[in-house]
């Protein structure tokens, strides 16, 4: 049974968004406190006492504290989320959701980000757009990977929706919602997050307009 909960991070922040899906897929009660870009905290003493990278998310739970949202999932499956499936008990499939959590932070969010900042915090009249589609390109590059896996799956690692899908599905919603950049279709992709996107962490946490 969780004690208290409490996740330290503004609700746009894509992991936040993650860890606050994750949570609702456990069906776990937590407390949430905006801190970051606007909402600050997050470059305070007490925040770096908690966090000493002084980025979002940061869970608190009772005397424990833990950052980084990748992580942060894994903690609450292991401490909370007895019996379920989102993260798998076996090595080989844990190992598999893990390697999926680990290339989302190196190869994915480093492409995602200048295609999301460029045409979602960045005002029209100041965007390059030439720069923006080369980097859509580029985005477009590493996310065939996931494409091609999807290619005889239902989740991205088989028949089970897990922690995996959590990840990439958090980006793929920014993928998929940002506008003014040609894309190439990704039909694998396109039904892979049509499964999920009826979830209600991922309504509730994941759909609402990017910011």
């Amino acid at each position: 049974m969780a004690g208290k909960l409490t996740i330290w991070g503004r609700a746009n922040s894509v992991n936040v968004q993650k860890v606050l899906w994750c949570l609702a897929e456990l069906d776990l009660p937590y407390e949430r406190i905006d801190a970051g870009m606007a909402f600050g905290k997050n470059d305070t003493p007490e925040y770096l006492a908690m966090n000493p990278n002084g980025r979002i998310p940061t869970l608190v739970d009772g005397d424990y504290v833990l950052w980084e949202s990748n992580s942060i999932m894994r903690y609450l499956n292991l401490a909370y989320g007895k019996g379920s499936p989102i993260y798998p008990q076996a090595a080989r499939g844990r190992a598999a959701v893990d390697r999926w959590l680990d290339w989302t932070l190196s190869t994915l969010q480093p492409v995602d980000r200048p295609v999301f900042w460029g045409l979602v915090r960045t005002p029209p009249d100041k965007r390059d757009m030439a720069a923006l589609q080369k980097d859509a390109e580029a985005e477009a590059v590493v996310w065939r990977v996931v494409e091609a896996q999807l290619e005889n799956r239902r989740y991205i690692e088989g028949e089970q929706f897990t922690i995996a899908d959590i990840a990439l599905g958090a980006y793929a919603r920014r993928w998929f919602g940002v506008e003014g950049v040609v894309k190439p279709r990704q039909p694998n992709m396109e039904r892979w997050f049509a499964q999920f996107a009826a979830r209600p962490g991922f309504r509730e946490f994941i759909a609402p307009p990017m910011s």
